[in-house]
């Protein structure tokens, strides 16, 4: 079949190359474009491009999807199927209804849970059990269009947005190689969403990375491997920020954001029960273990929050 890809982000960069491996035709890809980043705001290209740009692959780079010029680039294509992943754009109707057999979307949940930008941090935070990858036929909701496959694994008990994404990633080509031999077969399923049972993952910002210390300590220890590596769980520390990467849950009790212990190791108070911070990093300075970071700055955590 002939296939346009759609998406930006590391996350599909193993489904590009399946099918780049597979019996299908990828015609095109389309991503986002090239943009500063870092410190040094050096132009860097989308995973996606880098896969296929060393191949006579199309790569195609709107600003915007949406524009009359880009949807004639896509429909001359004649795609069989668009897949889409992790792409950072709202696909307008026009788009969804050129390809011939289905324009199919992989999201990194078990829908209709965590619909939205960011299902993999919010599994991990709400503490559940499993999640897994979806393919869904698009239509104009948010992630609300018919299931076609799902795929579960479970969520390790010290997952990490990091190290979940990264597994995701690698399970996300077989349940999408199987949907498009089912399409191709004419007995793919569409099995509608569950709309009692949806729940909603919102664009995360640097910001809901701060932690709110009256949570319990076990919320805060599930929000700091979720959001590692980004947006980063974060505390202040004489008015800079501290991320913290890794922690573990103490019973011990005190007030809100209330420093226990910085002697052997920095212990804080939460909500209910504590927190043992593992692995730190000041911001301008490198990552480090806590004994390391309370050598150099036991005077800086007098006035942590």
């Amino acid at each position: 079949m002939r296939i346009v890809f759609i998406g930006t982000g590391e996350i599909g960069v193993p489904t590009l190359q399946a099918l780049l491996n597979s019996e299908h035709e990828v015609v095109a890809v389309v991503t986002q474009p090239d943009k500063p980043v870092g410190r040094e705001q050096q132009i860097e290209a989308p995973p996606i491009k880098n896969t296929v740009s060393e191949t006579a692959i199309l790569i195609l780079q709107p600003a915007r999807i949406k524009d009359q010029s880009s949807i004639s680039q896509i429909r001359a294509l004649k795609p069989d199927v668009i897949v889409v992943m992790a792409y950072g754009q709202i696909l307008p109707r026009e788009v969804l209804e050129i390809p011939r057999l289905a324009c199919l979307n992989l999201h990194a949940s078990l829908l209709p849970r965590w619909r939205g930008a960011a299902p993999i941090q919010a599994a991990i935070a709400a503490g559940d059990r499993e999640t897994g990858i979806t393919v869904m036929y698009m239509n104009e909701g948010l992630d609300t269009g018919d299931i076609l496959l799902q795929r579960t694994i479970k969520i390790r008990a010290d997952e990490t947005g990091g190290s979940l994404h990264d597994r995701l990633a690698q399970i996300a080509p077989e349940p999408l190689l199987e949907s498009l031999r089912l399409l191709a077969a004419g007995n793919a399923p569409a099995i509608p969403q569950d709309k009692a049972r949806a729940t909603y993952a919102p664009k995360l910002k640097r910001e809901h990375g701060k932690i709110d210390w009256s949570e319990s300590a076990e919320a805060i220890e599930k929000k700091v491997r979720a959001y590692n590596p980004w947006p980063g769980a974060f505390m202040k520390v004489d008015g800079q920020n501290l991320k913290i990467f890794s922690a573990s849950v103490i019973n011990l009790n005190g007030s809100p954001g209330e420093i226990l212990r910085s002697d052997k190791g920095l212990i804080i108070a939460a909500g209910k029960g504590a927190l043992s911070l593992a692995e730190v990093q000041l911001e301008g300075k490198r990552r480090m273990s806590v004994r390391e970071f309370l050598r150099g700055h036991v005077e800086l955590v007098r006035g942590a929050r």
